[in-house]
């Protein structure tokens, strides 16, 4: 074997064999890829990436809405990951010739399509199909209602019920988790994923069950007993019924691997018999 021929295979085996560097940009995608056991290719990720707990030793190169270019470029990146809501970050990148990929993490489909691409594209299939097992077995054993009935899940615990209320409304994997337990979502618009809605437009949709997703990390000094008795004091048939909830799990807002445990935490909430 020549020495050109020894050396071009030695650069052929170092370039297979690199890892890559990657930057996440949301708390979603910093999950998905430590449970694709790649978070030792991680170099930077976004703001409240705190799953699991390795993700918060990270460089943080800003909000995963608004995330910083020459944070992003000073750490050298062979790609950078993040989703729909990134686009236009995504396309400043392409300028410097990074690699990117964007995924789509809405709806139930669209996290095990994500977890299928992502994996694909840093060589962890085997460890993606794992997880969409795990998505999979979840979604399976779920348990139909049998007292079927409409469901509000709300994003955020708040004592003003004014305004600035967040809900699930179509398109989004809370709809999904509401539709397979063979419950409805109180809000009917299919038009709007995230409506924002005050105490008078609650009141309007009368749902009968309410689930309020509270999250420690960014409403930690909220009054839960306060919070809870603004919301039983609304005439609504959740109210009326004692259906008012909270659900504190770090995992619930994040469409992540770990939806399989929010498929399951909200099923045994909605499931009411």
């Amino acid at each position: 074997m020549s020495i050109k021929t020894f050396l071009l295979i030695f650069i052929f085996v170092l370039t297979a064999t690199a890892k890559e560097r990657i930057i996440s940009l949301s708390p979603s995608i910093t999950e998905i890829i430590y449970a694709l056991g790649a978070g030792d290719e991680l170099v930077a990720t976004s703001s409240y990436s705190l799953y699991p707990k390795a993700a918060q030793k990270l460089p943080v190169i800003g909000g995963y809405t608004h995330p910083n270019i020459e944070k992003i470029i000073s750490h050298s990146p062979t790609l950078v990951v993040g989703q729909s809501f990134n686009t236009q970050t995504l396309e400043k990148l392409k300028y410097f010739h990074i690699k990117r990929l964007k995924l789509k993490l809405k709806t139930l489909q669209d996290i095990k399509n994500s977890i299928a691409l992502l994996g694909k594209t840093i060589s962890k299939t085997k460890e993606a199909n794992k997880l969409l097992t795990d998505i999979t077995r979840a979604i399976k054993n779920i348990k139909k209602t049998k007292k079927p009935h409409s469901v509000l899940i709300v994003y955020g615990l708040k004592e003003d019920l004014r305004s600035g209320i967040y809900v699930a409304g179509d398109d989004i994997f809370f709809n999904d988790i509401i539709k397979l337990t063979g419950n409805t979502n109180a809000y009917k618009d299919d038009t709007i994923s995230q409506p924002v809605l005050n105490y008078e437009n609650i009141i309007a949709l009368n749902p009968d069950q309410i689930i309020i997703l509270h999250s420690h990390a960014t409403e930690a000094n909220v009054n839960v007993k306060r919070a809870l008795a603004n919301w039983y004091a609304l005439p609504t048939n959740a109210a009326k019924n004692g259906m008012i909830s909270i659900v504190d799990e770090d995992y619930l807002h994040i469409p992540s691997q770990r939806v399989a445990f929010t498929i399951e935490r909200l099923s045994r909430e909605m499931h009411n018999d």
